[in-house]
């Protein structure tokens, strides 16, 4: 057997082989360990960035949501509010319109009077006029010239009675 041992060189490459991979197993194992250990501790904290990124993402996603919804309902409040601001704006016009038309009718109503009654004054002061005019023709035509110089003198001597 010592002879096989000696001269075989596959027995021997067998046994270096294992001599060598035992030695490496003994003076790599650690530092292979290490690296894989590395590895995994680096997948791992990978793994836990992104539960925790994922996580974060869902907060953010959920926060998001209610703001929005909070902005509809927001939004839907502004508008049912301009709504009945809009409704109170039309009955408060609608009132000031009615106010006003009831104002200008009656401003319309005391104009209408103030003419008619300028009218009928005018018109009394034409006829009066006419009717001075008229008497004035009637006296021209009656009196003559001596009648009219007698009347000028009894007026001028009963002024100072009515006077005093």
């Amino acid at each position: 057997m010592m002879d096989l041992l000696a001269h075989d060189t596959s027995i021997w490459i067998a046994i270096s082989f294992l001599v060598f991979v035992f030695v490496a197993f003994k003076l790599g194992r650690k530092s292979v360990l290490g690296a894989l250990d590395g590895q995994i501790a680096e997948v791992k904290s990978e793994i836990e960035n992104a539960e925790r990124l994922r996580v974060e993402a869902q907060e953010l996603l959920a926060q998001y949501q209610r703001k929005q919804r909070d902005a509809e309902k927001e939004a839907s409040d502004m508008l049912d509010r301009a709504k009945d601001q809009a409704k109170q704006i039309q009955k408060t016009a609608e009132t000031d319109l009615k106010e006003v038309m009831a104002r200008r009718e009656v401003q319309l109503a005391d104009r209408l009077k103030r003419i008619e009654e300028n009218a009928i004054a005018e018109i009394q002061n034409h006829a009066a006029e006419l009717a001075v005019a008229a008497t004035t023709e009637m006296i021209v035509k009656s009196l003559d010239e001596k009648s009219n110089n007698k009347m000028n003198e009894d007026t001028i001597q009963s002024l100072p009675k009515h006077l005093n």
